[in-house]
């Protein structure tokens, strides 16, 4: 059986960010990805959008984490040369009775240190964007944009440069606790044995049936998996918005708002739609056209002048969530061995949005716990 220092399961920009972390600290660190390339689930499903950190709860650790990834992120990829945009953001009430609840996202912003946001009356609101129907607004200047892909290749270009490795088309099978840290059985047609005393599990949507493969984790360490399907439509022609548009924010998510990619293509989404896999453990990632109407009625919320016949299907993510529907959110859960008593496994179990905003943290806390680390100084606030 060969032995390496660590092992990442999952290729996703949270596991290619943990795995750089072990590997700029000396750790022969290898990835294994079940599928046939990087970042194929969550990491590339989404709205590839820098939070700035407003709407989660002072002390969370979405809240610490997003705040210091924005920062951090931006700050990587300028020296990394990936695509990006500060571009901003308005958050949108469309009436009085919302006004009270973007207050309250701004105080909640505040208290655990985005103090860059600012309150527009409706006038000025439409001063930014001309196009906009709302009744009052907050500016967020430092939410951006970001090339995921490009993100991902760059950290695992860090990786390799470490002398990390990533193992495409290695689902694993089986871990097994041992005296020594983990034995890991994987790989798609031929299995794999390989010893390892780090383990972080980073499998995104399937993290938890990862833990639950464990043995010698207790089963009451391994949370509950739902899964939130969000689509996407994109829109044809010209789009009158050169700013991110979100509504106040929902339960299960952000509400359907407007981003735009780095060409400038506009698109709007997710919504919100619980789903289970099948028996072959898929999701159908398929966007339904019919659910054009709702959306259409959802941006006109805000975009009043939405031409009908604008709105072409996108695409599709899931979200993987640790509550289920009805529930309030949770936070991310960051599980390590002061949580479950095994030293060298951390668990991260929900990492939805802000997940790709706070990768870069998200990978340094998770190798910290890993190794017993007290949290690396930039994140000594945490």
């Amino acid at each position: 059986m060969d032995r390496v220092d660590a092992v990442v399961v999952g290729a996703g920009v949270v596991g290619l960010a943990a795995a750089r972390a072990l590997a700029l600290r000396g750790l022969e660190t290898l990835v294994l990805e079940a599928e046939t390339a990087i970042g194929t689930g969550t990491s590339s499903r989404n709205s590839e959008v820098i939070h700035a950190g407003l709407y989660y709860p002072a002390g969370s650790w979405k809240a610490r984490l997003c705040v210091m990834g924005k920062a951090w992120l931006y700050e990587y990829c300028a020296g990394r040369a990936v695509d990006h945009r500060r571009c901003g953001k308005l958050v949108v009430a469309t009436s009085v009775q919302q006004h009270a609840a973007l207050q309250a996202l701004m105080a909640q912003a505040a208290a655990h240190g985005v103090h860059d946001l600012r309150w527009l009356c409706a006038e000025e609101a439409r001063a930014l964007e001309p196009a906009l129907a709302c009744t009052a607004a907050v500016w967020s200047p430092s939410t951006g944009i970001v090339d995921s892909h490009g993100l991902m290749l760059a950290l695992q270009g860090d990786l390799e440069a470490a002398g990390g490795v990533v193992a495409l088309n290695s689902p694993v099978r089986r871990v097994r606790c041992t005296d020594a840290g983990f034995d890991v059985e994987a790989g798609a047609d031929e299995p794999m044995r390989l010893g390892a005393r780090v383990l972080i599990n980073a499998a995104g949507l399937w993290a938890p049936a990862l833990a639950a493969r464990i043995e010698g984790l207790p089963a009451e360490q391994v949370p509950r998996a739902y899964f939130a399907k969000g689509s996407y439509f994109a829109l044809s022609g010209r789009c009158p918005f050169s700013r991110l548009i979100y509504p106040v924010p929902e339960a299960a998510g952000l509400g359907v708002h407007l981003t735009l990619d780095l060409a400038g293509q506009a698109r709007f989404g997710p919504d919100v739609q619980w789903v289970q896999p099948d028996g072959q453990g898929r999701f159908d990632y398929r966007v339904d056209p019919a659910r054009v109407e709702w959306f259409e009625a959802e941006i006109r919320r805000y975009w009043p002048e939405l031409p009908a016949g604008r709105l072409q299907p996108a695409y599709s993510g899931i979200r993987p969530k640790l509550q289920a529907p009805g529930e309030p959110g949770r936070d991310f859960h960051l599980h390590g061995p002061r949580d479950h008593g095994r030293p060298g496994l951390v668990n991260l179990f929900g990492i939805e949005s802000p997940g790709l905003t706070a990768s870069l943290a998200l990978g340094e806390v998770a190798a910290a716990l890993a190794l017993g680390e007290p949290m690396p100084q930039r994140l000594s606030g945490l």
